[in-house]
């Protein structure tokens, strides 16, 4: 399989390390079916916007790795994707063989393989539930509840047979369909890699389900769990995942496409969250919350990233996170509005703008126009990244020092 590795906001262009035509095609429909809010379609390629992961169509995989400034070091970013997913709870910590995945050198699309196959080894071993669910079908029996008109379609002839409606207690149910769905998927893009075997020996022992529903978002979101099915949970949710980001012969193409792909200006703005969080439990009389949301403008709303409390002073603190780098370490007039209207509508005290980057010493600046409080706001910039090239577990204490000092 060809490999090529980008960053996000690079260019990709038709001929490049093995990137074709028909490849390029792929990508635009498959853009297309998403809004557009992938990447920027050139003539002659793609240009990436915010979204890291990795897209694969048949036997080429781009990975998009994040990267918050356009000319600094490549491999301090490399490897920070996959840990800030685990951190935001986007990979099961506890899934079964995760610390051993993880140590090695595997794309995304490829983790979240294992870990959905080791999964459904674990259910096998635990043995699947079986549920009641209604089946219609034509029986040498009489059970269940006879469907009139269909018996006298099928069984003028044979007399012998009744068209029942009836009870069966088995594995044929929503869950099962979900997991057979995805595992055979799975087994498209496995095929010729170190998950072929894995793949194989689960697919022969799980059962061969009859995919009746469709399986799409609306449906995923209606589904409930309960203590039996409880220990599915991580499956089905690996599985909704896979299900949903599979485009098979999008719009009529032949090439086989999965893709699977985060937003980093939200998966930076929900690390800062729960670093934050994290570190102000233990800490009284603070608290921490995400995007809440007060009136503006008729039934417009405004929502700041995220809003700390102190209740013992009764002082606000506003946090906006930009995963990017400031132009010449100076905000932009659009952000400092932002800014002011956050301050004004919450009465706080301070506002910070908050980089990607080495900490650096800025100073609080009030807003011009006048209120009943003074309203301040600084660019801070939070390390991400520490010099064994993991995440930095300091972040939080940074971003506080930054705000109260």
């Amino acid at each position: 399989m060809a490999i090529i590795q980008k960053y996000e906001h690079d260019k990709l262009l038709i001929n490049e390390s093995g990137f074709t035509h028909a490849h390029w095609k792929a990508f635009v429909k498959l853009n297309t079916l998403h809004g557009g809010k992938y990447f920027e379609v050139l003539h002659n390629g793609l240009k990436f916007n915010q979204y890291v992961g990795v897209i694969q169509v048949d036997d080429l995989l781009v990975e998009i790795c994040p990267k918050a400034d356009r000319h600094g070091d490549h491999s301090r970013w490399q490897h920070m994707l996959i840990p800030m997913l685990k951190a935001c709870n986007k990979i099961k910590t506890y899934s079964h063989g995760f610390a051993q995945v993880s140590q090695q050198n595997l794309n995304l699309l490829e983790l979240y393989f294992e870990l959905f196959l080791k999964n459904i080894e674990k259910l096998l071993r635990l043995g699947l539930i079986k549920k009641y669910h209604l089946h219609t079908q034509n029986t040498k029996v009489l059970k269940g509840k006879l469907q009139f008109a269909k018996h006298l379609q099928h069984n003028l002839i044979h007399q012998e047979r009744f068209y029942t409606t009836h009870q069966v207690y088995d594995n044929e149910h929503l869950l099962h369909q979900v997991l057979y769905k995805a595992l055979t998927i799975v087994k498209q893009y496995t095929h010729g890699t170190r998950l072929h075997a894995l793949t194989h020996r689960i697919a022969i022992a799980f059962p061969i389900i009859t995919l009746e529903s469709t399986l799409n978002e609306k449906l995923f979101d209606t589904f409930t769990f309960n203590r039996k099915t409880a220990p599915y949970q991580d499956a089905f949710e690996l599985a909704k995942l896979i299900i949903l980001n599979h485009s098979p012969n999008i719009k009529g193409g032949k090439e086989r496409m999965i893709s699977l792909l985060f937003d980093m200006n939200q998966l930076w703005e929900e690390y800062i969250f729960l670093q934050l969080k994290k570190h102000l439990v233990n800490i009284p009389d603070y608290s921490v919350k995400r995007q809440p949301s007060k009136a503006f403008w008729k039934s417009k709303v405004v929502r700041p990233d995220i809003v700390i409390t102190n209740n013992a002073r009764q002082t606000t603190y506003i946090i906006d996170t930009k995963w990017k780098l400031p132009i010449h370490h100076n905000a932009s007039i659009a952000d400092l509005r932002q800014m002011y209207s956050y301050t004004r509508l919450w009465n706080a005290q301070k506002a910070l703008l908050l980089y990607p980057g080495e900490v650096a010493s800025n100073s609080f600046h009030p807003f011009k126009p006048k209120d009943i409080y003074t309203h301040y706001c600084k660019i801070g910039f939070a390390t991400v990244m520490n010099t064994q090239q993991q995440l930095d577990t300091t972040i939080a204490a940074q971003i506080m020092n930054q705000l109260v000092s």
